[in-house]
């Protein structure tokens, strides 16, 4: 069972930045898709960007396009979240997950379709 784990999370005011990091454990990082799904306070997951397993290919949520920068790194097994621009709407749990499938090609917004999550880790803003 893979394993993740997030970290960056924290107290910024609007217009502030984070880096959030996720380390994966395990031997076939590389050959999965990755994503961070977040959860406000009431609401339901949802789903905030992918990359799929090579990296080259990327979907984001219209709410964080030109904000939110994700990238991984299969050599250290991480993925990354740049977040810049912090609007007091993205307060939220942040998830790492994990998509469903050996090398799949796309990058699905539906949660269902990842199968591990990190523990998550709270991104705050304040206005």
């Amino acid at each position: 069972q893979v394993q993740l784990v997030e970290s960056g999370g924290g107290l910024v005011q609007a217009g502030g930045s984070l880096r959030l990091s996720c380390a994966a454990s395990g031997r076939t990082f590389s050959s999965y898709g990755m994503g961070w799904v977040r959860q406000a306070p009431g609401k339901e997951r949802e789903f905030v960007v992918g990359i799929n397993w090579s990296g080259y290919s990327t979907v984001y949520e219209d709410s964080v396009k030109g904000r939110f920068t994700i990238s991984r790194d299969n050599a250290k097994n991480t993925v990354n979240l740049q977040m810049n621009s912090l609007k007091p709407e993205d307060t939220a749990v942040n998830f790492c997950a994990r998509r469903a499938g050996f090398r799949s090609a796309t990058i699905p917004r539906a949660t269902a379709s990842y199968d591990s999550w990190g523990q998550g880790t709270q991104v705050t803003v304040s206005s």
